[in-house]
């Protein structure tokens, strides 16, 4: 039997497939090593998303690869860019995220049974519903590596789910390339996610639900049903992570993204329609080769317009073997001070929702430990509260507790536990 150690870097959808390589690798008998250089192999799951990613990725399969004997690596760079690692020199096994096992079992055969427990991070289960999506953006390197969609039936889903319960999980995070259009493949183009979650919802337990990426087509198509769904079920965190990436439909455009400025209106109108209380997370891609100062300017209209609770910004980046790496670039400065006006627009627009918390009561789950001996909470809306000294207020991962908002920095909150509630 062989001793591993597994890393996984990109996205939650990324965790989620490394949870399912160490379930079967556990199955089969093998047990992880305190750290690589005690393991027989080391397994890197890697993330190509920028170009500084694509470096880090090198440099880290570079000093596994010293630490340990056997190396394998999968994930979205090992499948886009599988012949980077032998070009910089690394002596590996590039494989397909299934067939990571089979690499590492070295030939064993694997014993999994039905009832296999599944492995959670903490109190926290990751339960990827589909693999692949439907874009094509002309930025996106993942693609190549993830392909077209494919949703397994909801109610396989839902017994992952219900494993995950069973197994102690108290936050489930459903995650995949895009959320939003899981069952397309299935259900002639229209989206099953508002029908999943109710199923998911369903399971009987004390646990909470949140959403992973869901790109604006998507939703679109089922805004008022998934709206509703988010509304009817206590369960789920009201909380939409829908990437708009530019306020400029020309830049849309450009990016092959498949919504349109107002139909990502539409989606968010929706949502505050049916729901009191709720978290907007979007993404601003700042610098894409076509975008222009009054594309800019779009973007920042539509960020002030909207003032979602978290913000991603990522200045572009080119990739190779996309159609955006051919396009002429915009000049490193003019990216710089367009990220940095959009990052101080982020600062001031996050902050005022963690103002806008202080002094009002929450109830929180803690899902997991933080610094020192704090442990971060999520509220109904999946915004971050964070209770400090929990050790000695008797709070750790998996509790829910009443809080009183007492204080914030600007990408969080701090809760003082109300004793009795």
């Amino acid at each position: 039997m062989a001793r591993y150690h597994i890393e996984t870097y990109g996205c939650t959808a990324n965790r989620g497939e490394s949870r399912a390589i160490e379930q079967r690798l556990r199955d089969g008998g093998h047990y992880p090593a305190d750290g690589p250089a005690d393991a027989d192999v080391a397994i890197l799951n890697t993330c190509t998303v920028v170009e500084k990613t694509e470096r880090n990725m090198l440099r880290r399969a570079e000093e596994l690869q010293e630490e340990t004997g056997d190396l394998v690596v999968t994930g979205c760079m090992a499948l886009a860019q599988g012949e980077a690692f032998a070009e910089a020199g690394i002596d590996a096994e590039v494989v397909h995220w299934d067939e990571v096992p089979e690499a590492a079992l070295n030939g064993e055969c694997p014993t999994t049974t039905p009832d296999a427990e599944p492995i959670l991070d903490g109190v926290v289960g990751i339960l990827p519903i589909a693999r692949g999506c439907m874009s094509d953006c002309s930025y996106c390197i993942t693609k190549r590596a993830t392909g077209r969609l494919d949703s397994p039936p909801v109610e396989e889903n839902v017994a992952k789910a219900r494993a995950l319960v069973h197994a102690g999980a108290t936050e489930i995070r459903i995650t995949g390339q895009d959320t939003g259009v899981y069952g397309w493949d299935r259900n002639q183009g229209k989206s099953l996610l508002p029908e999943l979650l109710d199923r998911i919802c369903a399971i009987e337990g004390d646990f909470r639900v949140r959403v992973g990426m869901a790109n604006p087509k998507g939703v679109h198509g089922v805004r008022e049903e998934l709206a509703e769904t988010f509304a009817d079920n206590e369960k789920l965190y009201n909380f939409l992570h829908a990437p708009v990436q530019s306020g400029s439909n020309d830049v849309l455009a450009d990016m092959r993204r498949q919504h349109r400025v107002e139909e990502f209106l539409e989606v968010v109108d929706t949502f505050d329609d049916h729901l009191d209380r709720w978290t907007l997370s979007t993404d601003f891609i700042v610098g894409f080769p076509t975008e222009t100062d009054e594309d800019h300017e779009a973007s920042m209209a539509l960020l002030e317009r909207v003032r979602p609770e978290k913000i991603n910004v990522t200045r572009f980046s080119k990739r190779p073997g996309t159609d955006a790496a051919d396009m002429k670039g915009l000049g490193g400065t003019i990216k710089k001070e367009r990220s940095k006006a959009m990052s101080e627009l982020k600062r001031e627009v996050v902050g005022e929702v963690h103002e806008s918390m202080v002094g009002e009561r929450r109830q929180v789950l803690a899902v997991r430990p933080g610094t020192g001996e704090s442990v971060k909470c999520r509220d109904g809306a999946y915004r971050q509260v964070i209770v400090t000294r929990a050790d000695e207020r008797g709070v750790e991962p998996g509790d829910t507790l009443t809080v009183e908002i007492t204080g914030h920095e600007t990408m969080y909150a701090f809760g003082e536990p109300i004793r009795g509630e």
